[in-house]
This record gives structure tokens, C-alpha cells and sequence, in this order.
């Protein structure tokens, strides 16, 4: 094998790549990544881990076509800090010459043979815009699970319905919830997928710079696998096996009180009194029309508080909560103002977003919180 490609296109390429590589590979072939080189002159690079795939392809000057496997972590870290020139890479035996400007490499390859059959990309469903993808993504994410012993709530369900695609993530604590337009390959499409939010998150990143998304869903047909392309770029994944808990029903049908914020106001104001909140340690709102009181620390401790100008529609009222829970809800919602509605104190909040102070919110995303209960 040997062939020439642009410094940028590898390093970018190869890092894009390399990101699905497992930390801690099951069998060592798994953490390599295949480089073939076709004779039309593509360079595909692809890694596994027997859930993602990766797959990208990139231009290149192929002199001899052939494929070679190298270890993924060692080719990203050379790829990067190679110098500003053309890279040309050619096989002698079991090793690869990776030759930039005066830099020279020489990598051990290991057995292609041995290296797992990538799955292949399900069927086209439908086309998301890039930009949107990636912002409902992150609006999703940060309420998704952390905590590997409950799988399923570290996953995205995705929804689609007709034209709508829907985002949901719960964590017991906070749910988060998105809808966006689509364009799916077939009128009145329903579908279901519980996606790994890491995966997810890492994939709308890489691609959010496509102008479209390509979304393929294969489902019930032996492989539950979710794929999506752009630019180039192709990435796998299997789905989380699982039913998610109905967690539709927790957005309140109607509430009677809510608060319009300034949404960078309200988020910088918890981030400053939050400064004094021990671990696990609530910060309380105060609802009044006119001004919102935040306050965090008690008795002996070291205490804050701040008010910010607020619009109040209905009853004072008064409700903590956990202050990182509450400031990714505020990062994420995107709109100038923010809207807490409520139902009871005791009952969860919802934050939404709207454009002006007075006006309707943005129904398309809602954030849900569970408020702390205070003793006494």
C-alpha cells in the first residue's frame, strides 16, 4: 500500500476517527484503526468496538491500493503533530512508513484478518438539519444518566412521528425534551430509538458542521442499529435494549403560576450564589412579582443571596433546587428570557424559553426539575 494525502485532511480524519476507539478494547485488534486505500484515490479510515462504528473517506493520491490496520491511539497522536506538509504512507512487510517533510515514522501493523466486519449503513430514513441536530442534542443531553447500572437512562429515546422528530432524557431528577422538523424518506414514518446519549453527543458534534444529516434506522429486523452521514462521514451504533419509562405524563397539563426571567441574568445570579452551596446543598427562589431572591447557606455557614428583576404571573412563592440541575436547564434553553412555571411548590418546575418578556414560551423545548424538599 502507499499513498499521499494532505497533512490537515489525515489529522482531521483520523482524529474524527478515532474517537469511537475503546479505552479499554476487548480483543487488541479493536484498538486499531483500518486504513484502506482505494485505487480511485479515497482514503477510508474506520475503527469498531463491537456497539459504534466509524467510517470517514478523504480524498487522496493512492499509488498502490491496499489495507492496513495500526494502532489508533499512536496514529492520532503522530497525525497531529506532524508538520504543515503532504504525508506519504507506504507499507515494508509487517511495518508502515509514515514519512512528512524531514518527520519519519515507522508503526507495526497488526493482523487484518483478525478485525471485525463493520456493520453496514441501514437504509436512508430521513435528512435533519445539521445545526439543529446538534443544538437539540445538547439541549437533550444534559439530563441523560450518568450512572452505567441503570443503562437505559444513560440513552436518548427518539421519537419520530410524520414531519417531528422528538428528543427525551430523563435522569429521575430532570427531563429534558426537544422537538425539531425532519424530513423523513417516507411520508406518515413512525418510529422508536433509545440511542446512547454519549454517542449521540459525540456524533451531532462531529457532524454539525454538514449542512444535512442523513438519520437510517434499522429496527425489528434482527440488527436494532442507528446510523447517521454527512460529509463523508459515517458512524454506527446499537441501540440500547429497554423499555423507557412513560415519562411524557410528568409535564404538567396547565400550570396557573409561572415566572419570565432574564435568562443571563437569573443563570449568572444562581451561578454566583451557588459559590457558597455545600455538596448537594439546594439554592432557594423566592417568587415575588417584580424580583426573584435567590439565597444558598444557612446557619453557621457561609451564605449568599441576589435578587433579579422577574415577571410573576399568579401566587408568591418559594421552591429550592439543585443549582447545577437548574444551570444546565438555563444553558440550555437558548432564548433570551426564561419561563418557570409551576403547579404546587412541592410539584416540578418546567423551563422554557421565549423570545420577549411578555409573549408566549417555546413549547419545542421543556425542561422539567424536581424541586428539593427543605427541612421544615
Amino acid at each position: 500500500m502507499k499513498f499521499r494525502v494532505e497533512r490537515d485532511v489525515l489529522a482531521e480524519a483520523v482524529t474524527w476517527v478515532a474517537r469511537a476507539l475503546p479505552a479499554r478494547p476487548p480483543v487488541p485488534v479493536l484498538a486499531g484503526l483500518l486504513l484502506e486505500a482505494d485505487p480511485d484515490g479515497v482514503l477510508r479510515l474506520s475503527s469498531f468496538d463491537y456497539e459504534v462504528s466509524a467510517r470517514v473517506e478523504v480524498p487522496s493520491e493512492v499509488a498502490d491500493a491496499g489495507t492496513v490496520l495500526v494502532s489508533g491511539r499512536l496514529l492520532a497522536d503522530i497525525s497531529r503533530s506532524l508538520p504543515g506538509k503532504p504525508v506519504d504512507v507506504s507499507t515494508d512487510g509487517s511495518r508502515v512508513a509514515l514519512t512528512c517533510g524531514a518527520s519519519r515514522f515507522t508503526l507495526l501493523t497488526m493482523p487484518v484478518d483478525e478485525y471485525p466486519t463493520l456493520p453496514s449503513m441501514p437504509e436512508g430514513s430521513g435528512l435533519i438539519g445539521a445545526d439543529v441536530f446538534t443544538q437539540a442534542v445538547a439541549q437533550v443531553t444534559v439530563a441523560a444518566s450518568r450512572d452505567e447500572t441503570l443503562p437505559i437512562l444513560t440513552g436518548v429515546r427518539m421519537e419520530i412521528e410524520g414531519e417531528r422528530l422528538t428528543l427525551l432524557a430523563t435522569d429521575r431528577y430532570r427531563l429534558a425534551m426537544r422537538t425539531i422538523p425532519w424530513r423523513p424518506s417516507t411520508p406518515g414514518t413512525s418510529a422508536v430509538a433509545l440511542v446512547r446519549a454519549r454517542t449521540l453527543s459525540e456524533v451531532s458534534k462531529a457532524l454539525g458542521s454538514a449542512g444535512d444529516v442523513t438519520l437510517a434506522l434499522s429496527t425489528g429486523a434482527g440488527s436494532e442499529l442507528i446510523g447517521f452521514e454527512a460529509g463523508g462521514r459515517r458512524t454506527t451504533s446499537l441501540l440500547v435494549d429497554g423499555e423507557y419509562p412513560k415519562v411524557r405524563a410528568l409535564f404538567p397539563a396547565e400550570s396557573p403560576t409561572y415566572a419570565v426571567v432574564d435568562t443571563h441574568a437569573l443563570l449568572e445570579a444562581v451561578r454566583r450564589v451557588s459559590l457558597v452551596a455545600e455538596r448537594n446543598t439546594p439554592v432557594r427562589l423566592g417568587f415575588t412579582d417584580g424580583a426573584v431572591t435567590l439565597e444558598a447557606g444557612q446557619g453557621e455557614d457561609a451564605q449568599a443571596s441576589e435578587a433579579v428583576e422577574c415577571v410573576l404571573h399568579g401566587e408568591d412563592l418559594s421552591v429550592a433546587f439543585n443549582p447545577a440541575f437548574l444551570l444546565d436547564g438555563l444553558g440550555a434553553i437558548g432564548a433570551p428570557f426564561a419561563r418557570l412555571s409551576f403547579t404546587v411548590p412541592q410539584k416540578p418546575a418546567v423551563l422554557t424559553g421565549q423570545a420577549e418578556v411578555e409573549g408566549d414560551d417555546d413549547g419545542d423545548y421543556r425542561y422539567l426539575l424536581m424541586p428539593v424538599r427543605l427541612a421544615g
